[in-house]
């Protein structure tokens, strides 16, 4: 028996960001897969009625795999793809596999040699990219940082030194909640002419994208808490 197709579905980054994220093929491919493997069950739901979903939701099957799922392994999952049945693979916000633990599914299915689709959408580490104005040609994300002070400090140092060094451009994130305090060491380790772009709430109604010097950042220190947040650097 053929094995089914893992297809890589993209979430909006942002409730209000529904329509703008949709294309037709994904419309037409979430109205075919009647099974998902998930980060987030809820958010999940949510996407698929936004997307226009037509199956009714008592007939799907949803695998959630959010953090206090994934010990048990990962046959669960696949129990339909082996059998033949496509199966959609969802992260909480933006795209499968990329800052996301869906990775680890995605790689299962490679070893399985089963097909793997990614499906076009929002992902928020390229449109940052895309807006910043930076070297789009050699960028490392680096997700999140030390959460120790001096450890993190002594990380974004090293990352403006390699910005400079490589002409690359030096991405990361934070949880939301600690978006201030990451930008004042932000702004009290890095050089006056090292150029930071910030990028929150992408794609949503209250979208802020800005590129800056560090000194003038600092004489402009936006409020970020709660707010999705991406930083970049680059020094030319």
């Amino acid at each position: 028996m053929a094995y089914g197709t893992l297809f890589l579905i993209p979430v909006p980054l942002a409730d209000e960001a529904a329509a703008q994220s949709f294309t037709p093929y994904l419309v037409d491919t979430i109205n075919t897969v009647k099974e998902y493997i998930v980060e987030n069950e809820k958010t999940a739901r949510r996407f698929l009625k936004l997307a226009g979903l037509k199956t009714p939701q008592s007939e799907l099957l949803i695998h959630d795999y959010g953090k206090h799922n994934r010990d048990a392994g990962l046959k669960e999952f696949f129990k339909g793809l082996v059998t033949g049945n496509d199966v959609g693979l969802m992260s909480e916000a933006g795209c499968p596999g990329i800052a996301d633990p869906g990775a680890d599914i995605v790689a299962e299915a490679h070893r399985k040699g089963i097909k793997v689709v990614p499906l076009v959408g929002p992902s928020s580490i390229l449109l940052a990219l895309m807006a910043s104005g930076f070297n789009g040609q050699s960028f490392t994300f680096h997700g999140y940082l030390p959460i120790d002070k001096m450890e993190r400090s002594k990380r974004i140092k090293e990352l403006e030194n390699l910005a400079g060094r490589n002409k690359q451009t030096q991405m990361f994130i934070e949880t939301p909640f600690r978006n201030d305090s990451m930008l004042q060491e932000i702004l009290k380790t890095c050089k006056s002419e090292t150029r930071l772009c910030i990028a929150c709430d992408i794609t949503a109604p209250t979208e802020f994208i800005k590129t800056m010097p560090i000194s003038e950042w600092q004489k402009q220190v936006p409020d970020l808490r709660k707010r999705p947040a991406i930083f970049l650097l680059f020094h030319a």
